[in-house]
């Protein structure tokens, strides 16, 4: 019983990986880039939805309605004013680019909130701390429960979108062939724009829930994003299901280890990591082999 209360802990983990990859992985199902700034990018919008939480007194949810809009603009200028940009420099400068923006904005938010840590769980009562039994020995978090069911819901809604409607139709043909959707009609600059500012929608709220399950300060965001980066991984570059799965799997390895050994947590999550890496770069490798 115990080590299946270890599997459910690290599904319910998992979800909120899920949750903070998904940006990741939509940016690079589209553009090909992988977003270094990814983690710093949810730890802004997590002092965003603290700050007005904060000043104001109301629900992180409705905060986050309010900066969802905000951080939806910032992606599409990211995209306008420096992505597109180092996009036509190869593959090495975007990389660099968003590095530089991940310092950017972990030093900004240095300057204007300090070294202190924050957290949004005092603002959402008991949700932060309230779970359903099951049998005495099996406790499922409300928080860890909802962070899940967004995760599903947001990858579905993205798959949805990109299965059913023109913009999801134009984000894959221009992630397919750039070029040959050009010929027929598709400006790449406005998906591309577009795609960018529903990544980075994403990523906000990923980073409201680490604010309300967790701390956070302002150099917080490399942790997450190595988290994402793993979970990507795992599940696939640009999959939406496959992330979600990537997620859940790192979330279950990270708990068994911690089950395991005291140390095990982190490790473990590593490990699956790196073999789901090998096993990636093996089977391209023979594919390419004559």
């Amino acid at each position: 019983m115990i080590w299946l209360n270890q599997v459910i802990q690290g599904v319910l983990l998992g979800g909120y990986y899920a949750l903070i990859a998904c940006g990741l992985s939509f940016m690079f199902g589209v553009m090909r880039i992988i977003n270094l700034a990814h983690g710093d990018l949810a730890i802004l919008a997590a002092f965003l939805v603290w700050a007005i939480v904060d000043r104001s007194g109301m629900s992180p949810f409705l905060a986050l309605a309010i900066v969802l809009p905000l951080m939806g603009a910032l992606g599409w200028l990211m995209q306008r004013v420096m992505l597109e940009r180092s996009l036509r420099s190869g593959l090495l400068v975007p990389l660099l680019t968003t590095f530089g923006l991940a310092i950017v904005i972990e030093n900004l938010l240095f300057l204007q909130f300090g070294a202190d840590t924050r957290s949004l769980a005092p603002a959402i009562g008991d949700l932060a701390f309230d779970s359903w039994s099951i049998g005495g020995l099996i406790y499922i978090g409300h928080l860890a429960g909802l962070t899940l069911l967004v995760a599903v819901l947001m990858l579905g809604g993205l798959q949805l979108m990109l299965a059913r409607t023109p913009l999801g139709r134009a984000i894959r043909a221009i992630a397919e062939d750039p070029d040959t959707a050009e010929l027929v009609g598709i400006d790449s600059r406005r998906v591309y724009a577009a795609a960018a500012a529903i990544a980075v929608m994403t990523v906000a709220v990923g980073g409201t829930f680490l604010a309300m399950r967790a701390t956070f300060g302002p150099y917080a965001g490399p942790a997450q994003l190595i988290f994402a980066f793993e979970a990507v991984v795992i599940g696939g570059l640009g999959s939406m299901w496959g992330t979600l799965a990537g997620g859940i799997v790192l979330g279950v390895a990270q708990n068994v280890g911690a089950q395991i050994a005291p140390n095990g947590f982190l490790i473990a999550g590593h490990a699956v990591f790196l073999v789901a890496l090998a096993a990636r770069l093996l089977r391209q490798h023979l594919k390419g082999s004559p």
